[in-house]
């Protein structure tokens, strides 16, 4: 006995393909999801990136600085005399800290002459536009090119032998340098020494009697103020830290 199917009705011809329809859609609407999840990510990393990026250049600026505080004390990381060679403690250059007063006049004559005013980390006082990191332009003042140069700028450890790591102990890698290293790559620091104007009101600081007072080296009337700049490890990331430091009186 056979049986007949009934033909299809037209409502039925109508709901062919609904199904593969709705399915597309889906599938679609999952790809998109899935697009915008990963861009996201991307995101989301290429801000980490780049937030790590920064810490690690401006943790290198810090070092920096302190490594330049060794450089003006003299001294080593571990807080002893600095002696060395050439640049290390700068027993074989010119350019010396001036550890008396008597000293500080002719080594801003001789840093007068230098190009950017600056020779081995040790700079007279700056004009112009102060933030010549952000400087292109040297009808402005001193540019960003003629500080970063190793005629004019220091780097970590030059002065106070401090090491750039090694494998098993390692360091900021934006600290690691030699003599290959880019001028526009790095870290670098620049001493600005600036005696004090008026000699007579320098007591105003220097009295021993007054607790709440800071009294400095009377042997070396002078403040440095110390920049510090460190390049990342990608490109555009750069950080400029500065500080004032005063050697204060050595208590016997």
């Amino acid at each position: 006995m056979y049986s007949v199917r009934p033909p299809l009705s037209p409502r039925s011809h109508s709901q062919r393909g609904i199904a593969l329809f709705v399915v597309i859609v889906f599938v679609m609407l999952s790809m998109l999801l899935a697009l915008w999840a990963s861009r996201t990510s991307l995101f989301n990393e290429l801000v980490v990136g780049n937030d790590a990026d920064y810490q690690r250049a401006y943790e290198a600026a810090q070092a920096l600085l302190q490594d330049a505080e060794l450089d003006i004390r003299n001294q080593k990381a571990d807080g002893t005399e600095c002696l060395g060679t050439l640049d290390v403690c700068r027993t074989g250059i010119n350019e010396k800290i001036p550890l008396e007063t008597k000293d500080v006049g002719p080594l801003l004559a001789d840093l007068e002459e230098k190009t950017a005013l600056c020779s081995k980390g040790l700079c007279v006082k700056r004009l112009g536009k102060q933030d010549f990191w952000n400087n292109s332009d040297p009808a402005k003042g001193v540019t960003l090119a003629q500080m970063a140069t190793a005629a004019a700028g220091a780097r970590y450890g030059q002065f106070t032998g401090a090491g750039t790591g090694s494998i098993s102990t390692p360091i900021n890698p934006i600290l690691q340098w030699d003599a290959t290293t880019p001028a526009n790559s790095g870290g670098w620091y620049w001493i600005e020494v600036l005696p004090y104007l008026d000699l007579k009101n320098s007591k105003v600081i220097m009295d021993a009697s007054r607790s709440n007072l800071l009294a400095i080296n009377p042997k070396s009337l002078v403040v440095y103020r110390i920049t510090a700049l460190a390049y990342g490890r990608k490109s555009g990331t750069l950080v400029a830290l500065q500080q004032t430091y005063a050697q204060q009186r050595t208590l016997n």
